[in-house]
């Protein structure tokens, strides 16, 4: 079900609960990531890697890490990336996923998280059907909203 260098790690019961504070219902809480890390998910992956981690390491400082924080956080991204994006990248993959997924599985809740070890959304979630997922693969999901997702 999810596209091929996607993969998804079940959440320790602690974030579980805390997600149940915006979907009352939820039973399984999963984190994505393509290759490493969700890097991919927020902007694509340059082939330089100097360009890259510029960029991860700036946005790394505005978030206060530190900077040990920081070089393990560069680190996972560092680790085996996926090179070979799908037609339309990452973002329109995952929106492809999420589009099945609702029909098979029900309403979602996503959010797509930057800062290393965040955590589970405290505010309410906007709804999105899929109708508007397949209308704006792109924009559907912004940074630390959370989106409940629907039929």
């Amino acid at each position: 079900m999810l596209p091929a260098g996607i993969s998804a790690d079940i959440l320790p019961t602690t974030e579980l609960a805390r997600m149940r504070a915006a979907l009352p219902a939820v039973q399984t809480a999963a984190r994505l990531r393509v290759g490493p890390c969700s890097c991919d998910l927020v902007r694509s992956r340059q082939r330089e890697s100097r360009t890259d981690e510029r960029e991860l390491r700036r946005r790394y400082a505005r978030l206060g890490l530190t900077r040990d924080r920081i070089i393990q956080a560069l680190e996972r991204h560092r680790r085996d990336p996926i090179w070979d994006e799908p037609d339309g990248g990452w973002r329109r993959a995952l929106a492809r996923f999420v589009e099945e997924h609702a029909r098979n599985a029900g309403p979602t809740l996503f959010r797509l998280l930057f800062e290393p070890g965040a955590e589970a959304a405290s505010e309410l979630p906007r709804r999105r059907t899929v109708a508007e997922v397949r209308a704006d693969p792109e924009g559907w999901l912004t940074e630390g909203a959370p989106v409940l997702v629907t039929r």
